[in-house]
């Protein structure tokens, strides 16, 4: 079957997260997105886990959950246009901080564990290591290649992913404290990493520069650290609905079963491009490597963005492929479009009411940014939403890259653009 899965997700015993962030709303958001298959996150704290194993139950083989006398009761919460199944898979985010090569290295793995009790085992070695109370991503004083190490040791379907891979600060290749390869950071374990991350910040396209990481599969998720950030970006499978089954879709990365993924416009991550933030400086690699890296209003060095670790890592031109590779669809979230089309925030009322009532008469998120008919879209009694939608598709839309935390911005339609298309529209309903 076809579906939609969001691996890297967070509890709200996660630092700087929404104190909402619990099953019952990880189960509303999947649906309200068209999300199949959602990470639990977060199950090495004990708390987390004891919700986990107080709230989940078993379903097909690797998966779980929610009870049923739970999941009716969130079911009230979700228009009936976007019900549908809903599974739990066991990953939880690593934050592994320790000494290499004279170097300190700073890396984010994600942990897929297939059954319950193989995370209680695994929880109990952590703790040994280090403190696994204090936040729902722990971290750990221990070499990532000796956690790989680990996890292959208590079972054998488990398995590692290095998450968001390019992020400056905290990942595998990250320009402030990764490494310049896999095998540099896994050594002997290096053939047991065969998904990475891409992260925010990042999209297939850029990934595909890198040769190493040819025959790797690219997968790509939200990080959300609030229930309706899930889905920002996901992955595309037709597989049988079983973790071993989602396990070998990545491990082969058949195309057949791993059908891709759905990308934030990478531009719009936060460490896109290089910068300081507090002296208001977003800089070009080209223009970064002209001042060796340093801002030019307070001296210090810039935190380098993605773009630029990638081009120092690159091995191919930009525009390349290597020979296999998965298609991706870049897409803004429905809540920033209707942002956009409305002139006010994402948070505001009126972009929320304007959410539920397209989900409603239209389905969850996910189908109307990908598959539903623009013709049918402009029917739902939004202005201008259709032709935004249109212009995403087709990668017509204008940004401003992030840089050193900063998010960076979209815009879809110029002021005076946006009046006349009012106008026209105006114009045809009185014609009609």
């Amino acid at each position: 079957m076809e579906f939609i899965a969001d691996f890297h997700i967070h509890s709200r015993f996660s630092r700087a997260t929404a104190k909402n962030l619990d099953l019952e709303n990880l189960y509303i958001a999947a649906q309200l997105k068209g999300i199949t298959v959602v990470g639990t996150g977060d199950f090495t704290h004990p708390g987390w886990f004891a919700e986990i194993k107080e709230k989940l139950v078993p379903a097909e083989p690797g998966l779980y959950k929610l009870k049923e006398n739970i999941s009716k009761r969130c079911d009230r919460q979700v228009p009936k246009s976007c019900r549908g199944k809903v599974r739990f898979i066991l990953v939880s985010e690593i934050s592994n901080i320790y000494k290499k090569r004279n170097k300190t290295r700073k890396n984010h793995n994600l942990v897929f564990i297939k059954k319950m009790e193989t995370v209680e085992r695994f929880n109990t070695r952590l703790e040994k290591i280090g403190n696994i109370n204090s936040d729902g991503r722990p971290i750990l004083g221990l070499d990532v290649r000796n956690l790989l190490e680990i996890i292959l040791d208590v079972s054998e379907t488990s398995f590692l992913i290095p998450a968001h891979i390019w992020t400056p600060w905290f990942s595998l290749f990250g320009s402030k404290s990764g490494f310049d390869s896999i095998e540099e950071c896994f050594e002997d374990l290096t053939p047991h990493i065969f998904a990475v991350e891409t992260g925010l910040s990042s999209d297939p396209a850029m990934n595909w520069r890198i040769s190493e990481l040819d025959g790797i599969t690219l997968i790509s998720n939200s990080d959300a650290h609030s229930p309706l950030k899930m889905g920002r970006e996901s992955n595309l499978f037709d597989t049988h609905l079983t973790f071993s089954a989602i396990k070998k879709a990545m491990e082969t990365g058949d195309p057949k079963r791993f059908l891709g993924t759905i990308e934030f416009y990478p531009e719009e991550g936060k460490y896109h491009l290089d910068g300081h933030r507090k002296c208001n400086v977003r800089s070009w690699p080209r223009t970064t490597k002209k001042q060796k890296g340093i801002c030019p209003v307070c001296n210090k060095p810039l935190t380098l963005g993605v773009m630029y670790r990638v081009e120092a890592l690159a091995d191919r031109p930009e525009g390349e492929k290597p020979e296999k590779t998965h298609p991706f669809y870049s897409r803004i979230p429905l809540l920033e479009i209707l942002s956009d089309v409305l002139k006010v925030g994402a948070g505001s009322k009126k972009v929320k009411n304007n959410y539920m009532s397209l989900l409603e008469k239209l389905g969850p998120e996910l189908v109307i940014l990908n598959d539903i008919k623009i013709e049918t879209i402009e029917k739902a009694d939004v202005p201008l939403l259709g032709e935004a939608i249109k212009r995403m598709r087709q990668n017509r839309i204008k940004l401003l890259p992030g840089y050193d935390g900063e998010f960076g911005k979209i815009s879809i339609f110029e002021p005076q653009e946006r009046e006349t298309l009012l106008g026209q529209k105006s114009l045809f309903i009185i014609a009609g």
